[in-house]
């Protein structure tokens, strides 16, 4: 399994302002030699509306969707989820999913989850971690769809992070513990992503996964819904239509995501 390094090209269309986020994640699959690593940060859409009940902001991502606490300092992000099957139907595709401190308005990420691709009609699946800039790395256990999956991001001072990713249905678990300084710890998220990039900077082709549930989604050891400056995150292609739909965000700590179209 090759690795490819991604970054988060996000337009983040906040109410009251423009954030920017760079970062991301993803474990790559064969035929990564295709991509550049990296990429430019990309910006979409001029703003978005103000949403209703806890969240704060809703924003807009060629990359990202999913939640994220915005406001303040987050020392863990945690979540759980079932790894989605993906259907192939032809040609190279890719979808993330994972839990990670920064990458909403800073330029580090310090993150863990798992992949589910398409190379061509095949579907392959992985789990990973990543402190970005630094390339992603794959972890070598078995992931199958419907594995039930826990991640946990945990700050533990200084320079220092414990990366901890848990597959209690193939009966594994990995705990990495990485520095990366200048870590600002000013977001915690759960996000499905679409990897980045093509050789012209573009994002990846988003996989099939149909649908994603996440559950018990915490930053900071309490319900993600609870975190400073909520903010829905929104994954649209170049012509503003969403790429998944997300839910709402029930007790504070679960939603799921859908597939809608590719790129």
């Amino acid at each position: 399994m090759l690795r490819r390094w991604a970054i988060l090209l996000a337009a983040l269309a906040v109410a009251g302002g423009t954030a920017v986020a760079a970062s991301s994640a993803s474990a790559a699959t064969a035929g990564a030699s295709r991509f550049t690593p990296g990429g430019p940060v990309h910006l979409v859409g001029s703003g978005g509306p103000r949403a209703g009940g806890a969240i704060r902001h809703q924003a807009e991502s060629t990359n990202w969707s999913g939640y994220a606490g915005t406001a303040g300092t987050y020392t863990s992000a945690a979540a759980s989820w079932t790894q989605p099957s993906v259907t192939c139907r032809g040609g190279d595709q890719y979808s993330a999913f994972w839990v990670g401190i920064d990458g909403y308005s800073s330029s580090t990420v310090e993150q863990t989850g798992t992949e589910a691709d398409c190379v061509g009609r095949t579907a392959e699946y992985s789990a990973w971690y990543e402190m970005y800039p630094g390339p992603s790395e794959n972890y070598p256990n078995a992931v199958r769809p419907g594995d039930h999956l826990t991640a946990t991001v945990t700050y533990q001072g200084g320079s220092s992070f414990s990366l901890h990713i848990a597959d209690a249905t193939e009966g594994w678990s990995q705990t990495t513990t990485a520095s990366l300084a200048g870590a600002a710890r000013s977001s915690a998220e759960v996000i499905v992503e679409a990897p980045c990039c093509t050789f012209s900077g573009g994002i990846l082709p988003l996989a099939d996964f149909g649908t994603v549930s996440f559950t018990g989604s915490l930053a900071n050891g309490s319900a993600l819904g609870n975190a400073g400056g909520l903010t829905k995150i929104i994954m649209v292609d170049s012509s503003g239509r969403q790429k998944d739909s997300v839910s709402a965000l029930s007790g504070g700590e679960n939603f799921s995501a859908t597939w809608e179209r590719r790129n």
